[in-house]
């Protein structure tokens, strides 16, 4: 079926077209950008059940985007009477007038920037789903959760508990200017299964994870994640420490995308390139990688959790290859970004809500597949680890470091897994270093989106991001 658009949002529109038509007549360029997004979220333990309304993506409301004078100023609401679009143009005029005022009162330094283009652009895209998240029975949800829950329990020795969160959102976004018409619905859903396993005084937790841009169908299949999330709980109950140093090392794809994430994703969102606040900004057309590695980045690159028909400045979506074999050819940028660096967006303008302002910001980001076989590339290293599961990672865009914390390494020692088992890791590097030692790479790839990604510790959106098995050399630690 498709996920039908908001009746909410088609009872604006014309109201919202009236709104931009009175305020065109006092600024060069007018765009509204209107959300209607619902959802749950259901959450299962030993000892708790609990059911919300409330995912990163639920909102209702609205934010107009202005042009004057070289200047952009934007207002936020979540209350407006399509009868009345003269009371809302009243407010937002004397809210835009008073942010225009405090600029040149203060002095403020800003980038001048010309106007948005507002070509002709007409978009009604309701995407497929099986399910809708206002439709589902949440009471069968809660039931077939806590089995899984329960299952987890008794699956494993050292299993006191196995936590089971299931979330899906139906967004329904507006984007409207005097000639650009863009609507579009799509669901999107996530998984994640937790068991906590303790023994001798020491706990450890596992994780595995569904996303798909699909509806709560996807958790009706959860059964092998339980199944391996409880079997990699209890190996880590009994990990051994690594001993430092630089290593071969096989990527599962969870962790190639983790590198694609913290690598060339914050480092090539362009809006750092107008602050001079990310190194590649000066490799654009020079080697970062060896030949081997190719890297897109785009919400039509692939379909996941992160992938829309267009963003939140009515840009459509793209695939953009950002790597290619091993050569940066360029980052991905919001439309205000792009006037100022000379460029065109790249669809990759996203708010965390209408409250909040654009950013630069990822969507699908992953490494291209090769070649390469899983088993060649074990049989490949001397002494070194597969890498699997991930905690988190960080990157400075000003010089290219790069942190990443992985869940777990299975030691490789002459072309074979040992069965040694080393908790946790961090690798860290230099990213050309890192990506112009990739020798190997597999064939196929996977794509992960539970969780989200913050702008430095804030502005939380959906990305996701993966790739296929990749070989390399790093430090780990």
């Amino acid at each position: 079926m498709k996920a039908p658009f908001s009746p909410y949002l088609e009872r604006l529109a014309p109201g919202m077209k009236k709104l931009i038509e009175i305020l065109g007549e006092k600024y060069a360029y007018v765009s509204v950008l209107s959300t209607d997004s619902k959802g749950f979220a259901v959450s299962i333990s030993k000892r708790a059940k609990s059911v919300g309304h409330s995912t990163m993506m639920t909102e209702r409301g609205n934010v107009v985007r202005v042009y004057k004078d070289g200047l952009y100023s934007e207002f936020a609401f979540d209350r407006f009477d399509p009868e009345a679009p003269e009371k809302t143009a009243e407010e937002a005029i004397a809210a835009l007038e008073r942010q225009f005022a405090l600029i040149k009162l203060t002095g403020t330094s800003v980038y001048e920037t010309p106007p948005l283009d507002d070509e002709p652009v007409s978009v009604f895209e309701e995407m497929e789903t099986e399910i809708l998240p206002e439709e589902t029975d949440i009471s069968a949800l809660i039931e077939e959760l806590s089995r899984l829950s329960d299952k987890g329990i008794a699956a494993g020795e050292h299993i006191i508990d196995c936590r089971i969160r299931a979330e899906s959102t139906h967004v329904c976004k507006m984007f409207l200017t005097a000639n650009k018409d863009m609507r579009q619905s799509y669901v999107y859903s996530e998984g994640i299964v937790l068991p906590i396993a303790v023994m001798n005084g020491a706990n450890k937790i596992s994780h595995q994870g569904v996303s798909d841009r699909r509806g709560p169908e996807i958790f009706r299949n959860m059964d092998e994640l339980v199944v391996e999330a409880v079997q990699t709980s209890e190996e880590l109950l009994s990990a051994d420490r690594i001993v430092s140093g630089e290593y071969e090392i096989i990527t599962s794809p969870e962790v190639t995308g983790l590198i694609a994430h913290e690598a060339f994703g914050h480092g090539v969102e362009m809006d750092m390139f107008v602050k001079n606040r990310a190194l590649g900004a000066h490799y654009i057309d020079q080697r970062v990688g060896s030949d081997l590695v190719t890297m897109h980045e785009g919400a039509a690159a692939d379909i996941q959790v992160a992938s829309c028909a267009f963003d939140d400045e009515g840009t459509l979506a793209g695939d953009t290859v950002e790597i290619e074999n091993g050569i940066l050819r360029t980052g991905v940028c919001d439309a205000l970004s792009a006037l100022r660096l000379g460029t065109k967006p790249t669809g990759n303008g996203k708010r965390e809500n209408f409250e909040h302002k654009v950013y630069t910001r990822m969507t699908n980001t992953f490494f291209a597949s090769g070649n390469d076989s899983l088993e060649d590339m074990i049989a490949s290293v001397e002494h070194g680890y597969l890498l699997k599961g991930i905690q988190s990672g960080m990157e400075d865009p000003k010089h290219w470091g790069i942190q990443c914390i992985v869940e777990r390494g299975y030691e490789i020692k002459d072309g074979k897994l040992t069965g040694k088992v080393v908790s946790p890791i961090i690798m860290t590097g230099y990213v050309p270093d890192l990506l112009g030692s990739v020798s190997m790479v597999s064939k196929g790839r996977e794509l992960f989106g539970g969780g989200g990604c913050g702008k430095g510790y804030k502005e939380m959106v959906k990305v996701s991001d993966g790739g296929p098995y990749m070989k390399a050399k790093a430090r780990l630690g």
